[in-house]
């Protein structure tokens, strides 16, 4: 029985699930009847269907004709906070469905799953819950632009931006390639699951860093449904409507014009249009305003970490979305001279998430950073001092010293930590069902705070006003997890570490 390493790309649309007998052998795609499209294409369609006896997965949904009724999209609610229960079996019986089909003369002994930019955070806790249950020894988690980057094959070094457009999220990522011999630079240990370390070899060490990465929950479902409005489609359109209207997109990413039949009711409709007009409805619903936010994000975290947009070495446009001959022009009209690379789209995900071999180690980064809320006595006011910014290195090598001061008499200090927000000039909002972006109020960014409420701190020796009090440490670990420890200055007490909460 061979042993190694086994990749799944949970997509909102389709799942792909590949095998890596060896570390540094080539990968490849298992096609798992009857759930897959075919023996021959491993496609798996994303769709559940429960019965009363156990549920219908992927191809056999469609071979039933139950796509209609069918659970779908619901990999983008698992990004939720809380995600609808519904949502959550659905995945969990697709990927237990995978699980149980896998060949028989295979045994992983790895696991490599992959999650969006947006919401990574609560898709992780979940995948965390689903992978605890599996008999694998290691687990390990890749967002989904960066494994895109480590599958296009470039040299050492080189600096890789990716643009992800799946069906639910579209992601972009900012990566470098850094180090060892070799035709392909991929990474490991992105986190640690189940309590499980991701060995790595200290023999041919091995990074890629994550310099900036952002997100947004709006996809290639999210144009169908625009599409399909333009189309004629009433405000809350059936299934048969958003699947002819992806027809018909996907038909005018290959030529100028065409037209598909919608089946509906009983009824039979023709659906005309040109790439002319779907290009304007991309326009209309502020698709250019969107990606270039996202792109204004992840320009900051480079110039933060001393790289510079214009040594771009490669663009790489992957998932569904990166077909449209739209996407493919914007891409080359903002980021000029660079080669855009669109080959394989759907497979190089999973491709990369393989290229996590246990001969390599993972520095990646943060999207949004952490804040304290502390008293400026310069202003007399409450003010968000930065901890760790976005584009920070995770797990981070030295810990930040921060010192506290406290006033006289004072028994306690309060720690109130937050999550400060992007500066978008939009952002995604649903009216009727449908995913809009609409031009975000002007004003400073604000700060979310966390769950939880504030963290005390007790003190027992008095101290004189505004005598320093507290020399606090913090850092992030390899479960992106935020930690504190420090020492009182006034009665050299040693506190000891405790974990805050999970950085975004």
């Amino acid at each position: 029985m061979s042993q190694g390493t086994l990749a799944i790309d949970l997509g909102s649309s389709s799942t792909l699930v590949g095998w890596q007998a060896e570390a540094g052998q080539p990968g490849e795609l298992l096609a798992l009847p009857p759930i897959c499209r075919s023996a021959v294409d491993p496609v798996i369609p994303s769709l559940v269907s429960p019965t009363a006896s156990h549920p219908l997965l992927g191809q056999q949904v469609l071979d039933a004709g139950l796509d209609q009724s069918a659970e779908r999209d619901f990999k983008a609610l698992l990004s939720q906070a809380a995600p609808p229960p519904a949502a959550r079996q659905a995945a969990e019986a697709l990927l237990d469905g995978i699980w149980a089909r896998l060949p028989e003369t295979i045994s992983p002994e790895r696991l490599v799953l992959t999650a969006p930019v947006n919401g990574f955070i609560h898709y992780r806790q979940w995948l965390q819950n689903w992978a605890e249950r599996q008999q694998v020894n290691e687990v390990a988690l890749v967002d989904e632009p960066t494994a895109a980057a480590l599958g296009a094959g470039l040299p050492p070094g080189s600096l890789v931006l990716v643009l992800d457009m799946g069906a639910g999220t579209t992601d972009l990522s900012l990566v470098r390639l850094e180090g060892g011999q070799g035709r392909a630079m991929p990474m490991a240990q992105l986190v640690r699951f189940a309590g499980n370390s991701v060995p790595q070899s200290q023999r041919s060490l091995r990074t890629a860093r994550v310099i900036g990465k952002a997100g947004a929950t709006v996809g290639g479902r999210s144009i169908d449904r625009w599409w399909a409005a333009a189309l004629g489609a009433p405000q809350a359109p059936a299934i048969a409507w958003l699947d002819a209207a992806e027809q018909l997109k996907c038909e005018l990413s290959q030529m100028e014009q065409s037209q598909v039949v919608l089946q509906i009711n009983g009824q039979t409709r023709a659906l005309k249009g040109t790439r002319r007009q779907l290009e304007a409805v991309l326009m209309e619903h502020g698709l250019p305003d969107l990606l270039q936010d996202l792109l204004d994000q992840v320009e900051a975290a480079a110039r933060r970490s001393g790289e510079a947009m214009d040594e771009i070495d490669a663009v790489m446009a992957v998932g569904g979305g990166s077909e449209l001959p739209w996407l493919q022009n914007w891409l080359k009209s903002h980021l000029p001279g660079r080669p855009l690379a669109v080959s394989q789209p759907l497979a190089a995900v999973v491709q990369g998430a393989l290229a996590m071999t246990p001969a390599l180690q993972v520095i990646d980064v943060l999207q949004s950073g952490v804040s304290l809320r502390c008293w400026d006595q310069r202003l007399e006011r409450q003010r968000w001092h930065p901890l760790f910014w976005p584009g920070q290195a995770w797990p981070t090598p030295q810990p930040l010293e921060l010192i506290l001061a406290s006033r006289a008499g004072q028994n306690s200090l309060e720690l109130q930590l937050g999550t400060p927000q992007p500066a978008s000039r939009s952002e995604v909002v649903f009216v009727d069902g449908m995913p809009t972006l609409r031009r975000a109020a002007a004003g400073d960014p604000g700060v979310t705070l966390w769950p939880g409420g504030e963290t005390e701190l007790p003190l027992s020796a008095p101290v004189q006003d505004g005598q320093d009090r507290l020399a606090l440490r913090f850092g992030i670990d390899r479960e992106r997890q935020l930690w504190m420890e420090g020492e009182d200055l006034a009665t050299h007490e040693l506190l000891p570490r405790r974990i805050l909460g999970i950085v975004e």
